[in-house]
């Protein structure tokens, strides 16, 4: 199985690809000439892309349309509903990986992470690289390096600026397969501890609704919540979702079909979401 690193090195070259292919896209750029901007052999680059994708360039360039997004947007109603109906709250996301989550309490909320120690590591995945925090309790920070390795961890510790800190790539390490491995058949229970107001945890708990393969809009999640008008604050809770991958919020889309934004950049947004459309990982509701 390709390893970890390996897929983390391709994802730099595959996000250089996805974004000279999303501002050509109206002109539907060739596969040499997407291959030359990301300075790589025609051949090279087709089998580095569809190695890392599942999918060729084409059928990338393809999903990349708006209109493929509202069909997606559709059929995930559908999916969504059943979800909803056989009453599973919190569904398997890559390989039948179970999230529960559990919120600090009103007081633990204002106490900003004082008496809780959280175990910090930096890892490679299929995106890049990533910071995950953990506590006893369980995953309580998920992030992708964005600028700087010591840039993430401040942001780390200014959501929990009162908690212990400890680097401890040996306690996180663990994390990374079941989180990240698409290739796997694990069937891992991971524990997530959550940090926020009551209405963020509302709107993250909704998000962990959304199964693999789904999406759904800002309208949805508000709608889902009891809040139907509360657009902007929905979209800046999802903004502040401060367990990437696990907790979905690249499955928000506009509800024009627009990939919409994404915290650590639209290009991660739409691999994220390609992965998880690969044809033979079609999403399924189990009853």
């Amino acid at each position: 199985m390709e390893s970890t690193l390996a897929r983390s090195q391709d994802y730099r070259l595959i996000e250089q690809a996805i974004r000279f292919i999303e501002t050509n896209a109206a002109r539907q750029p060739e596969l040499d000439e997407v291959a030359a901007a990301v300075g790589m052999s025609e051949f090279h680059f087709q089998r580095t892309f569809t190695r890392w994708a599942g999918i060729s360039p084409k059928r990338f360039l393809q999903f990349l349309t708006k209109e493929n997004a509202k069909r997606l947007l559709a059929d995930s109603e559908n999916l969504l509903e059943t979800t909803h109906q056989v009453g599973l709250s919190s569904l398997g996301r890559l390989h039948d990986l179970f999230v529960s989550a559990e919120a600090v309490t009103p007081g633990e909320y204002k106490t900003r992470g004082a008496g809780v120690t959280i175990r910090y590591g930096i890892h490679p995945t299929p995106f890049g690289k990533c910071l995950i925090g953990t506590t006893e309790r369980g995953i309580c920070h998920l992030s992708f390096v964005q600028t700087s390795e010591g840039d993430a961890v401040d942001n780390l510790v200014a959501d929990w600026n009162e908690a212990k800190m400890i680097e401890d790539v040996k306690t996180t390490a663990p994390l990374v397969a079941p989180i990240f491995d698409l290739n796997g058949r694990g069937h891992e229970s991971l524990r997530l501890h959550l940090r926020g107001t009551n209405f963020q945890i509302k709107v993250w708990e909704a998000l962990l609704q959304i199964p693999l393969g789904a999406v759904t809009t800002y309208e949805g999640i508000a709608t889902r919540i009891g809040k139907p008008s509360a657009l902007r604050a929905v979209g800046t809770a999802v903004g502040h979702n401060p367990i990437a991958v696990l907790i979905p919020c690249h499955r928000v889309l506009r509800k024009d079909g627009d990939f919409g934004n994404y915290r650590y950049g639209s290009a991660r947004k739409k691999a994220l979401l390609l992965n998880e459309w690969r044809p033979d990982m079609s999403p399924q509701v189990h009853g």
